[in-house]
């Protein structure tokens, strides 16, 4: 069997392994949920927690108290992006978008907001206790 027959399954698998268990995480996505603000700006969210992310995709994280860095993109006239760091209360099955808050587009300050919050589809909260 080719090897490439086999990514389907074992996809198949993780999730159903990821339903079964009581894993409650959250997301977090440095894209624009809101494309229309035009004092919004894509993120990298690169740490979580001091942990290096897969950059391109949404970091996986469990609930509770976090600290993430971010950075914007770089740019025609920043050759790095800005880096920030911020705390942050991360709620149970939770899908955050964040954002870069700057005056202009081409200014280096900015805040970090959440753009937009979301439950994260198939996940269970824990129960309370």
């Amino acid at each position: 069997m080719s090897p490439l027959k086999l990514v389907p399954a074992a996809a198949a698998l993780t999730m159903l392994v990821a339903c079964a268990s009581d894993y409650h995480y959250s997301k977090l996505d440095g894209r624009r949920y809101h494309v229309a603000a035009i004092d919004t700006y894509p993120l990298i969210v690169s740490k979580v927690d001091g942990q290096s992310t897969m950059p391109g995709s949404p970091a996986l994280v469990e609930p509770g108290a976090r600290t993430v860095v971010v950075q914007t993109f770089p740019d025609k006239l920043h050759r790095f992006g800005e880096e920030r760091t911020i705390n942050l209360d991360v709620k149970p099955c939770t899908y955050y978008y964040l954002v870069a808050v700057k005056p202009t587009a081409i200014a280096t300050d900015y805040t970090v907001k959440i753009d937009y919050e979301e439950p994260v589809p198939g996940c269970t909260p824990p129960a309370a206790k």
